[in-house]
C-alpha cells in the first residue's frame, strides 16, 4: 500500500528538493503505532527542514512536519487503539524520524497524546506545537508567581503562531497583555485577540545602558537576539520573561544586572522534550481556556505542495499566525 507524502531529497550539490509522490508503507521508520493524518502544523522548524538549514535532517530522503493529528490505523501498544484520535509534537520528529507532511506517519506511542474529549484532529493542529509552547510559557509564568493585576505582560514577535496564541490565552487569563509586532497590518488582529494594546518593536530598541525604567511583570519572549537582552532591562523586581523562540537571534550582549538586583528569571521553554505528564496537561488546559471562534482569523489552510513556498515565507517573517496542512490535498 502507498501513502502520499511530500518528500524532500538532497542533490549532489546539496540543493533541497521537495515533491509530492507516493510512497510506499514499507519504507516508513519503525514504530508501534500507525496514524492516519488529517492534519499537520506548519511551523519556523518546518521551514528551516524544507529548506536544508540548521542540519536538523540527519538522513535524505525525508518526510518532514513536526506535529500532526489523525487517527490510529494499527496499533501493537495497549494504550492506543484504531479510530482513536490522537496528536504528535515534538520528540524531533520531521527532523530526525519521518513527520506530518504525509497520510500517513508511524511512531512510538511514547510520543502521541490522546486528545481531549470534543477536541477535533483539526483544533488539534490549530494549536499544534504553538499551542503546546504557548500554554506552557504561560504556566510558568504563572508558576513564577505572576498573577493577574500584578503588571503588564509583553509578547514579543506577537504576530506568529506562538505570540498570536500567547496573546489570546493571556488575554482569556485576565492579563494585561502588550502584543509587540513589527507589522502594523495585524493590529486588529492582535486586539480582537485579547491585546490591551499593540506596540512597535522600539519598545526594545538598543540601549547602552544595564537597567532601564521597569515596565514588565512578564513576558513571553519569541524573538530572542538583541531584544531579549533589552527586555531584561525593563523588567520589574521579581518579573520572568519565559523564552520561547529566536526570530531575532540565538545571542545577545547582557548583564548580570537585571538578575541579581531584580530579581529577574530568565525561563526556558523545551516543548520538545516535555514529559508525558505535562503534555496532557497543557492539552487539558488548552482545550478548556483557547478560543477557536477568536483564532480562526490567523489560521491558514494549505496543501502538501504549497509547502516550498511557505517555508520561504515563515523564515522571512512573513507568515501570519498559525498554518496548517491537510495532507490530502
Amino acid at each position: 500500500m502507498t501513502f502520499r507524502a511530500l518528500v524532500s531529497d538532497k542533490s549532489a550539490g546539496g540543493t533541497i528538493v521537495s515533491k509530492v509522490r507516493e510512497v510506499d508503507e514499507g519504507e516508513l521508520p519503525e514504530g508501534n503505532v500507525l496514524v492516519g493524518i488529517d492534519w499537520a502544523g506548519f511551523n519556523y522548524k518546518d521551514g528551516l527542514v524544507l529548506l536544508g538549514h540548521g542540519g536538523l535532517v540527519r538522513s535524505y530522503p525525508h518526510i518532514g512536519g513536526v506535529d500532526f493529528a489523525g487517527r490510529v490505523i494499527e496499533s501493537s501498544d495497549a494504550r492506543y487503539h484504531p479510530g482513536q484520535a490522537v496528536a504528535l509534537t515534538g520528540w524531533r520528529v520531521g527532523e530526525w524520524h519521518w513527520g506530518g507532511f504525509a497520510t500517513r506517519a508511524r511512531v512510538s506511542a511514547d510520543w502521541l497524546v490522546p486528545l481531549p474529549k470534543g477536541l477535533s484532529t483539526r483544533e488539534a493542529m490549530v494549536l499544534g506545537t504553538a499551542g503546546l509552547t504557548a500554554m506552557l510559557a504561560v504556566n510558568r509564568l504563572k508558576s513564577e508567581g505572576i498573577k493577574p493585576g500584578d503588571g503588564d505582560i509583553l509578547v514579543t514577535g506577537a504576530g506568529g503562531g506562538v505570540g498570536s496564541m500567547a496573546t489570546l490565552l493571556l488575554g482569556r487569563l485576565g492579563y494585561k497583555v502588550h502584543a509587540m509586532s513589527g507589522r502594523p497590518e495585524l493590529v486588529d488582529d492582535l486586539i480582537a485577540l485579547g491585546a490591551r494594546e499593540v506596540v512597535g518593536r522600539d519598545v526594545l530598541a538598543p540601549s547602552s545602558k544595564k537597567l532601564l525604567g521597569t515596565k514588565w511583570i512578564g513576558a513571553v519572549d519569541n524573538v530572542g537576539g538583541a531584544p531579549l537582552g533589552e527586555l531584561l532591562k525593563q523588567m520589574h523586581q521579581g518579573g520572568c520573561v519565559a523564552s520561547v523562540g529566536l526570530a531575532a537571534g540565538d545571542e545577545w550582549s547582557a548583564s548580570v544586572i537585571p538578575f541579581v538586583l531584580r530579581g529577574v528569571t530568565l525561563a526556558g521553554i523545551d516543548s520538545v522534550m516535555q514529559p508525558y505528564e505535562s503534555r496532557i496537561a497543557a492539552w487539558e488546559r488548552l482545550a478548556s481556556i483557547f478560543s477557536f471562534t477568536a483564532y480562526e482569523r490567523m489560521v491558514t489552510e494549505v496543501g502538501l505542495a504549497e509547502l516550498p513556498a511557505v517555508a520561504e515565507k515563515i523564515l522571512a517573517g512573513q507568515i501570519r499566525g498559525r498554518v496548517i496542512v491537510q495532507p490530502k490535498h
